[in-house]
């Protein structure tokens, strides 16, 4: 008896040095507070977002990007990389040919069930989520825990988060003017608060009509929108003519304060959608040409 538990405490006491062997050796958080453990810092990431793949960079964490999907141009060394789908459809066969460690992928788009096929697979998902500006920093910070690249990370954050709150004070007003966000036409879709597009015109000094809703891009009434009145509408289209296209519908409607007072507007720029680091270049864009058209005057 007492050899056969001698025996029984030699074999646990083997498998535990055994787990203790196995434990990932490389745990950090994600954007969503999910614990990703890795037995070292990934070294061949694939990046399911253009956004995600600039942060990766500015995390010092570039050279490891093996793939990522189209639109993913920022930075200029981004171009080069593999390219293994884009947001409608990703080719699971080609990024498991590129043997990678861990996927990236943008919360914003997608959903569990579309990770699920990667998590199946074997490969850790680390969950990225931008919803404000000053989430980039937040987010560069912790990519540099996850690929073991801090001071890199850190000095980029640093950066970043002295050009947000630069922009916050330069443009701070104690009545913002109130702005549509129009993002399609026919029907009108708008912005939700809870983008990072909606804060972008917040430090702007604007305040977006439709802060209040969650969904990401309602569809809107013409008659809620006259019922709101707003004093700015922005058309984001995906390219000029278009949003002139859109803007010129609204002059159909002179009694909105916006039509009346001339102050229609539009922002070609797709750094904003992308959601990386250079989202905040683009606002500062923003800012600024609203700032030129003068707009501070049309405050309630």
């Amino acid at each position: 008896m007492k050899s056969r538990i001698a025996i029984l405490t030699v074999c646990l006491a083997a498998l535990a040095g055994a787990t203790r062997a196995a434990a990932p050796a490389w745990q950090v958080h994600d954007d969503e507070g999910r614990l990703i453990s890795l037995p070292a810092p990934p070294q061949r990431i694939v990046s399911l977002s253009p956004g995600a793949t600039a942060m990766l960079f500015a995390a010092g964490g570039g050279a490891r990007v093996v793939g990522t999907p189209e639109f993913s141009v920022e930075p200029a060394a981004a171009r080069g990389i593999v390219r293994i789908g884009d947001s409608h459809g990703f080719d699971l066969e080609r990024i498991l040919a590129l043997r990678p460690d861990l996927i990236v992928a943008w919360t914003g788009a997608f959903s569990a069930a579309q990770l699920l096929p990667f998590e199946r697979a074997g490969l850790p998902v680390y969950r990225h989520r931008v919803v404000r500006l000053d989430d980039l920093p937040t987010a560069l910070s912790r990519f540099g825990a996850l690929l073991h690249t801090e001071a890199t990370a850190s000095q980029s954050a640093a950066a970043l988060r002295a050009r947000i709150t630069a922009l916050r004070a330069r443009y701070r007003r104690a009545a913002a003017p109130r702005l549509l966000l129009q993002v399609w036409d026919r029907p009108v879709y708008t912005l939700g608060g809870e983008q990072l597009l909606s804060d972008a015109v917040e430090a702007c000094g604007y305040r977006n009509v439709y802060a209040e809703l969650h969904d990401a891009a309602p569809a809107v009434s013409l008659e809620s929108i006259a019922a709101r009145d707003p004093d700015v509408i922005l058309a984001l289209a995906a390219d000029a003519h278009t949003a002139q296209e859109w803007l010129g519908r609204w002059r159909a409607l002179p009694r909105l304060r916006a039509v009346r007072h001339g102050r229609l507007h539009s922002f070609v720029d797709a750094r904003l959608s992308r959601l990386g680091p250079e989202a905040v270049d683009a606002t500062e864009a923003l800012c600024a040409q609203l700032a030129a058209a003068g707009q501070g005057t049309a405050q309630r």
